[in-house]
C-alpha cells in the first residue's frame, strides 16, 4: 500500500532522498578556526562557520560556508548544492566559491567526504571526517609523484540546528 506522500513523491525522488539521507550527519551550524596559505606563502586564520541543510524534501543538499575576519568582516563566502544521480549512483558538488563555479565528483563514506577540483594536472583534494559534533576539512594540493600539499584546514564544531533552508517558504496565501 502507498501513502499518499509516495504518490506525490516520483520514485527518483525517492531515491535521491534514501541516498542523501546518509549525509544527515552535515546538517546543523558549524562554527570554528580555519587558516590557509595565502599565494604569498602566509599562512591566515579566520573564523569559519558553515551552514547545512536538506533542500527539495531532503533531496538535494545545501551549504554556505563564511570566512569572517577578526574584526567580523566576510572575507570569504561560498554556496554549494550537494545532489545525487539515481541513474548513474554519484553524487555532485556544485560549488560556488571566490568567482569559481564548478561541478564536483563528491563521494561519501559512513564519517567522511571526499571532492575534488582538477585543475591541469593537480588535483585540489577536500577531504572532510565528522566525528559526532567536530568537523575538520582539510585541503591538499596533489601533483603526479610528489607528496600532497597542505594548503587548508578547518575545524568545526557543530553548534546548533538549522531550519535553512527549507524554512521560510511563501505560503500559498
Amino acid at each position: 500500500m502507498h501513502s499518499k506522500g509516495d504518490r506525490i513523491r516520483p520514485p527518483l525522488i525517492k531515491a535521491q532522498r534514501e541516498a542523501m539521507a546518509r549525509l544527515s550527519m552535515m546538517d546543523g551550524v558549524w562554527r570554528g578556526q580555519a587558516w590557509t596559505i595565502l599565494p604569498s606563502g602566509e599562512k591566515h586564520t579566520i573564523t569559519q562557520t558553515e551552514r547545512i541543510g536538506p533542500f527539495l524534501d531532503g533531496s538535494v543538499k545545501v551549504i554556505e560556508g563564511r570566512g569572517y575576519e577578526a574584526d567580523g568582516k566576510v572575507t570569504f563566502n561560498a554556496f554549494g548544492t550537494i545532489s545525487y544521480n539515481s541513474a548513474t549512483s554519484v553524487y555532485t558538488m556544485h560549488s560556488y566559491a571566490q568567482g569559481n563555479v564548478g561541478d564536483f565528483v563528491f563521494t561519501p563514506t559512513t564519517d567522511r567526504y571526499v571532492w575534488e577540483i582538477p585543475a591541469g594536472p593537480m588535483t585540489i583534494r577536500y577531504t572532510a571526517v565528522i566525528k559526532g559534533d567536530a568537523l575538520r576539512e582539510v585541503g591538499d594540493r596533489i601533483m603526479p609523484g610528489k607528496d600532497p600539499i597542505r594548503f587548508f584546514e578547518m575545524n568545526l564544531k557543530r553548534v546548533g540546528d538549522t531550519t535553512w533552508p527549507a524554512a521560510g517558504a511563501i505560503s500559498p496565501r
